[in-house]
């Protein structure tokens, strides 16, 4: 069940400028589909050979095919419509610099205008890739539709969905379908990315999400309830998949979107959403102290995000060993693992790093992990 991969990474990686390039030229019809899919397919074998090089043993294709983490949801799914005059770039902050500006970490929102329905099988397409590809195990990585409520918008949604629950409603039962159908294709480890606790750390975060016209989540127990189903349709199709759940602040540009340790939702999500591994942001004083992971339990694997994917400077060895070491006080060191706090490339854009210094992260990430459990 994945519990003994003390290496992993969270699912993103940079993409090379012939993809950027190609995605700009298929956009603007000067490339076919077929083209664009040959481009990507060729980075997410780079990815691939990157992280086999790297020394990882749980793959990904890097998100190659999406133009941020949440297209699997966004770009896959009919009935909703895209919405690029949101100021979605506001609001983020770039530690030891300046802040971004807004033009450099927009990103395009979608909103349902009619009843949500399956369209493009995006995951199916990034994971029968990695089923013939992927050097070992792969996992594929998806928005969890506990997020759904910011594809609500008065004066735009609600013709076809009263309020943000009935459209979350729909975009659940979707998601159970793609998991029903990832796993029974073969698919056995998969990770919710749920962003939707971030709201429930940080009241400016949320004040500024409600302020755009949308929310990210009506209330901690819906959160938990939808992540808990997600889980649970992947385990009650095959026991023996390994489900996954990442929770970060936001990571854009190198910029991150909110802080707040995780003391207000631990309880709750660590002890009622039945996943078996909680891949957590601990890079930066932002997330606060290892005491919430005193409610996780007994048998769950904790994979630190400790090394920063947002900078190019390599965290000191001894520093990553201190913390885990600490980090063991609340949860056994057997039940711990090591990990980069985020994508590499949460934003097709990517942080302000290069490949080479990815490569030494995901480096460090493998060799500190053999240091501790050899």
């Amino acid at each position: 069940m994945g519990t003994t991969h003390r290496a992993e990474h969270v699912g993103s990686l940079l993409r090379p400028p012939e993809l950027l390039r190609a995605r700009q030229d298929h956009a603007q019809g000067r490339i076919g589909l077929e083209q664009l899919r040959e481009v990507e397919d060729r980075a997410a074998l780079a990815n691939l050979e990157l992280q086999r090089e790297a020394g990882m043993a749980v793959f990904t294709d890097g998100e190659v095919r999406r133009a941020n983490w949440m297209a699997d949801l966004l770009e896959s799914i009919g009935g909703v419509t895209a919405v690029d005059d949101l100021p979605t770039g506001a609001g983020w902050h770039r530690d030891g610099g300046p802040d971004p500006a807004e033009a450099e970490t927009h990103f395009t929102l979608y909103f349902a205008t009619e009843r949500v329905s399956r369209k493009l099988p995006l995951s199916r397409i990034e994971a029968d890739f990695l089923a013939r590809h992927a050097p070992g195990r792969f996992k594929v990585t998806m928005m969890s539709s506990s997020m759904g409520s910011l594809m609500w918008r008065q004066g735009v949604s609600d013709g076809a969905y009263p309020s943000p629950d009935d459209l979350v409603d729909d975009l659940v039962r979707l998601q159970v379908e793609e998991i029903e159908d990832l796993v029974d294709r073969g698919v056995d480890w998969i990770q919710l990315d749920s962003l939707s606790y971030m709201q429930l750390i940080d009241r400016e975060f949320a004040a500024r999400i409600s302020a755009r016209g949308s929310e990210l989540v009506t209330g901690l127990a819906r959160s938990v309830s939808v992540d808990s189903t997600l889980a649970r349709a992947a385990k009650t199709r095959n026991p023996d998949v390994t489900v996954g759940l990442h929770f970060c602040r936001g990571n854009n540009r190198s910029a991150w979107a909110a802080r707040g340790g995780y003391e207000p939702v631990a309880e709750r999500l660590f002890g009622e959403v039945d996943v078996d591994r909680f891949l957590l942001e601990y890079d930066t004083e932002r997330a606060g102290g290892f005491e919430p992971l005193r409610f996780v339990p007994e048998g769950r694997t904790v994979v630190l995000g400790l090394v920063s994917s947002k900078v190019p400077e390599l965290e000191s060895q001894d520093d990553l060993l201190r913390r885990i070491d600490e980090a063991s006080r609340y949860v056994p060191v057997e039940h711990l693992a090591l990990s980069p706090q985020c994508g590499f490339a949460s934003t097709a854009a990517g942080n302000l790093l290069t490949v080479d210094d990815q490569r030494r992260k995901l480096e460090l990430v493998v060799d500190t992990a053999r240091r501790v459990w050899g």
